[in-house]
């Protein structure tokens, strides 16, 4: 039954970080940890992933319910079948699509506030923990579906 405590403590986890972002980022500079490389910011994120379709509100609260919700329905028909790494990739895509849409349902846009710059020459989007899960959930599905065998 781990596939559920996972995505609580991320959606914990997610929600504690940016109450505290809120807490102390809110109307500041930037905390920089590492100058032009590292910081952390209040930023308010209307759109999606990377900052795209901004203002999509009501779209994005009907696809992530849908998503969230088959998730969820996947997992508890399925869990028996599926590889531990599948369940864990599903975990915690689940527990980081709801902490964004808990901010989405509650905020009306998503908390952000990592910033990360490699290279000078690209700016790189501002995100958080909850965007952290569904990047390695996703690339761990990915995995999964092209590797494991027992997703299946």
């Amino acid at each position: 039954m781990g596939f559920i405590l996972l995505p609580i403590v991320i959606i914990i986890l997610d929600q504690v970080t940016k109450y505290l972002v809120v807490k102390y980022l809110f109307g500041q500079a930037p905390v920089v940890i590492i100058p032009e490389h590292f910081e952390f910011r209040f930023v308010e994120n209307y759109g999606a992933a990377f900052g795209i379709l901004q203002e999509k509100r009501i779209f994005f609260v009907i696809i992530t319910t849908i998503v969230i919700l088959f998730m969820i329905y996947f997992l508890f028909k399925n869990h028996s079948s599926l590889s531990k790494l599948a369940i864990f990739s599903i975990s915690i895509l689940l527990g980081g699509a709801v902490g964004n849409y808990i901010d989405r349902i509650r905020l009306g846009y998503v908390v952000d506030f990592i910033r990360i710059n490699i290279f000078k020459s690209y700016d790189f989007p501002v995100f958080n923990v909850a965007d952290i899960f569904i990047v390695v959930g996703t690339i761990l599905i990915v995995y999964v579906v092209l590797f494991d065998k027992q997703i299946a």
